[in-house]
């Protein structure tokens, strides 16, 4: 129709000139990092952006003059670190200790985390399933004629798989020494048809090891190539029984290993390939263009501008970045979008503004496709009469005639989306809240539910024999915390005709993992929204909503609520944290020092979480570490995967592994990924802390932590404490700087498009 918006399709691969001609503007994305790293990074990056804060007056803390405690951590350069999983150079010796002991406890139930991961599995595999077997393509290029309307057909033919992706390129062989040119992407108009949810089918079993044998054939290779060969249980797990093969036939495929840098990977390949290894390789420049994506991915994109995929190529040393470029494509690699485009009511092409081309993984573009398609099936639902015999508050009525509905407000606010619930349940409806997190499940009472637990069937009221949610109203809190893979299995299990509530605190930081589903739903404005107006109490709530406008305030603290601790250097925030942890929080304020928290900015530095969790271990638990570096009774944080973080005691070590006690729930971590898995908790990123709180937050600010700063990681980090707030503020005017003049990183993503060209915007 004249003036709507339209979606190109995802795996229509696209020709150089087509590429040079759609991006004509610059980038506004930011690229993903290429500085040269000598040991292998963690798989995921510390996304906490720098935003602007004013100084408080500091007040006057109560503080011991205990001895200093020696700084033991190794340090980072300085450079920002992943807050979603562990160091990847910890000690590893330790664990073997643990096979040794006698009393190994017989194989414990699958965890909720290992059956979260197998929904996730299968849910990809379920959408990649639905979208094969669509049974016509949509309804798309009805204005096209000639060479256009041949080339949409042939790129169906593509995607039906009635022929392959070769068939249409001018070159028959590769070996001819030509690049096939791929045709230019499909516009595809969004069909306002209903969507219809799939059957949801049975969760998976749960992953194994990989075979002994597995692990043994990669290792040799690793060794031959010059690798560490404890990467192989890691490779072997990602590239399954045949890795040995696949890494001596291409190996830059180790980059798909997390953790592994394009400098390690091209230096085993050099010592597999020998003379055959070459900056140009298609190996190579296959695997750097998905490594790139990956890489984005983990800093919150689910697509990158093909301009900015190309600058970062020719860093890599690649020597014809659009070459590389139209080869992953024509392959399949990458996926092409050009969403939002406008069609001119005179059907002129020219008339339309240019729209960048994006590029996406495979992985994220069905995730979010996926979500929007479920959002709006949802939307349209229509009203639903029996929320009239309930009181008619604002969200009452947003439910009553939307199946989905934006709420926001801070922690406060929470209590209304519970009220909500609560009310549902009044008119026998079945409700379900839940949380990010175990510890915000707990504080909300017995009923509420974590969004992994409810995935997994572990929590929450199971599932109907169409394999969806059996409840009517589902209430997610910490909606920000959603990445786009796990809102997309949320609302693919919702039942027709339920209720969705998304309900956060927009000044937060985004989810670890990609996508910005939160702010993408309120952006595009395709349903109800209702903004709390329930103020969060206290001196610690009034200075968090100061933050929130731009603003760092002094506020009146008569019970030491909020106290500013100054200090010169890094060296002196680690002893004064340490006491403030261990001594001045406990005695003047009563909070003992396991429920008190310590944040900081990054994993490296000189007041890392590295640093400060060994400064903090050596006062509250010393020991020799002996379990992989962990000795029971230390505070640990467990990441089970991107994005999760569950705070935990280490039990003990058996034969089995490593045994946590994650509040209340025993885990069991395998001894092989401990190393990859686990690391001391008695400090983290804001990034890991987001969706918790603790009865007392210590914030850590040194000096080096002021580029990593922002609003949204001040308003996370300053806001994670109930009673008591302790800021170790080493970086001068930063600090209010980053709160009046830093926004949020912005992350490239699709769902505010998709929704825009399914739904048109709420009034």
């Amino acid at each position: 129709m004249p003036g709507a918006r339209r979606c190109v399709g995802a795996r229509a691969p696209i020709s150089r000139p087509g590429l040079e001609r759609a991006v004509t503007a610059p980038s506004e994305g930011t690229p993903p990092p290429t500085a040269a790293a000598r040991r292998a990074e963690p798989p995921a990056e510390e996304r906490d952006s720098a935003d602007g804060a004013a100084t408080p007056t500091p007040d006057t803390a109560e503080v011991a003059n205990s001895a200093e405690v020696a700084n033991s951590a190794e340090v980072a350069d300085g450079t920002a670190e992943p807050d979603a999983t562990p160091d990847t150079d910890a000690d590893t010796s330790g664990t073997s200790d643990a096979a040794a002991t006698d009393g190994a406890e017989k194989a414990t139930e699958r965890s909720e985390t290992e059956a979260e991961l197998a929904a996730q599995r299968e849910l990809r595999a379920r959408i990649e399933q639905r979208k094969a077997e669509k049974a016509a393509p949509i309804e798309s290029g009805a204005k096209l004629s000639g060479t256009a309307a041949d080339l949409l057909a042939a790129v169906r033919a593509v995607e039906s798989g009635e022929k392959s992706g070769t068939a249409f390129f001018d070159s028959p062989a590769r070996s001819a020494g030509k690049t096939p040119t791929a045709p230019a992407p499909r516009r595809a108009a969004p069909t306002p048809a209903e969507p219809v949810r799939p059957r949801i089918p049975e969760p998976a079993t749960a992953p194994r090891a990989a075979a002994a044998e597995t692990v043994t054939a990669v290792r040799a290779v690793l060794t031959e190539g010059g690798a560490p060969e404890a990467l192989a249980a890691q490779v072997a797990e990602v590239l399954g029984e045949q890795a040995a093969d696949a890494l001596r036939e291409d190996p830059w495929r180790l980059l798909a290993v997390p953790g592994v840098r394009p400098e390690q990977a091209d230096g085993f390949a050099r010592a597999l390939l020998g003379a055959e290894c070459g900056p140009g390789d298609e190996r190579r420049t296959g695997a750097l263009v998905g490594w790139q994506l990956e890489r984005a991915a983990l800093q919150g994109h689910t697509a990158l501008e093909s301009s900015v995929v190309r600058g970062a190529l020719a860093e890599r040393s690649v020597p014809d970045p659009d070459e590389a470029l139209q080869q992953a494509i024509a392959e399949g690699a990458v996926l092409v979008f050009q969403d939002g485009i406008e069609e001119a009511e005179d059907g002129d092409e020219s008339a339309r503004p240019p729209v960048p081309v994006l590029l996406g993984l495979d992985r994220y573009a069905l995730a979010e496709e996926s979500l929007a398609d479920g959002l709006a099936r949802l939307a349209k639902s229509g009203a639903d009469a029996r929320w009239e015999a309930t009181e008619p508050t604002e969200l009452v009525r947003a439910v009553a005639a939307s199946g989905l509905v934006v709420h926001t407000g801070g922690e406060a606010a929470r209590t209304e989306p519970v009220a909500l619930a609560e009310a549902a349940r009044a008119l026998g409806l079945r409700a379900v809240v839940a949380a990010h997190s175990e510890n915000g499940s707990r504080r909300l009472g017995p009923a509420a539910v974590t969004v992994a637990g409810l995935l997994s069937g572990a929590q929450g009221p199971g599932r109907d024999e169409d394999g969806a949610f059996a409840l009517d109203l589902l209430v997610v809190l910490d909606a920000p915390q959603l990445d786009v893979e796990t809102a997309a299995m949320l609302v693919e299990s919702m039942p027709d005709g339920s209720r969705l509530v998304l309900s956060g605190d927009p000044g937060v930081l985004d989810s670890a993992g990609a996508g910005r589903v939160f702010a993408d739903v309120l952006a595009a404005r395709v349903c109800p929204q209702t903004a709390s107006r329930t103020p969060d109490p206290g001196p610690i709530g009034e200075l968090v909503s100061g933050i929130g406008i731009g603003e760092l305030n002094q506020v009146a603290g008569p019970g030491k609520e909020v106290v500013i601790v100054p200090v010169r250097d890094a060296g002196e925030a680690v002893h004064r944290t340490v006491q403030l942890v261990a001594d001045s929080v406990p005695r003047a304020i009563g909070v003992p020092a396991e429920q008190t928290q310590v944040i900081t900015v990054g994993h490296g530095g000189s007041a890392g979480t590295r640093a400060l969790n060994a400064a903090l271990k050596q006062r509250l638990n010393p020991g020799p570490g002996r379990f992989g570096g962990f000795d029971p009774g230390d505070r640990v944080a467990y990441a089970p995967a991107l994005g999760r973080t569950l705070p935990g005691t280490v039990v003990s070590a058996q034969a089995d592994g490593l045994h946590l006690d994650c509040e209340g729930t025993p885990v069991v971590v395998p001894k092989e990924r401990v190393d990859s898995a686990v690391r001391h908790g008695w400090a983290l990123t804001a990034h890991q802390a987001a969706g918790m709180r603790w009865p007392a937050a210590v914030v850590v600010l040194p000096g080096d932590a002021a580029q990593g700063l922002s609003r949204p990681w001040v308003y996370t980090a300053f806001s994670r404490g109930e009673r008591h707030l302790s800021v170790v503020h080493g970086v001068d005017q930063a600090l209010p700087r980053a709160v009046a003049e830093v926004p949020a990183q912005e992350r490239t993503t699709r769902l505010r498009t998709l929704l825009e060209g399914l739904l048109a915007p709420a009034q």
